[in-house]
């Protein structure tokens, strides 16, 4: 079945420069293999297609039960010379969590 991220895991999202930063975090520890499997750095791209001009990396925290995600070009520039309305990212957790992902079952 398809659940969105938001049922299984926390978010906290911020910034450097023009990159934004998502920290992914399992609300418990047996839902940290399904985010592994699939939340990817591509999916992520995909998933924030038109907003993450660049590339997509993924850390992976296992002993946090945590992925952290770096959105490369993501910022229109960064916090002092974007016209976005968030330039330093901090919605973007909200929305990484909107993403639907499969699970056999909670």
């Amino acid at each position: 079945m398809k659940v969105q991220l938001l049922k299984i895991a926390h978010a906290r999202s911020g910034d450097k420069g023009d990159t934004s930063n998502i920290g992914l975090i399992a609300t418990k520890p047996e839902y940290y293999q399904i985010i592994v499997r699939e939340v990817t750095a591509e999916r992520v791209k995909q998933h924030f297609a038109g907003i993450c001009k660049g590339k997509v990396e993924r850390f992976e925290l296992p002993n946090l039960n945590s992925l952290n995600f770096l959105l490369y070009e993501s910022l229109g520039g960064g916090g002092t010379v974007s016209l976005k309305t968030d330039p330093q990212g901090k919605t973007l957790s909200s929305a990484l969590l909107r993403m639907e992902i499969e699970v056999d079952n909670l």
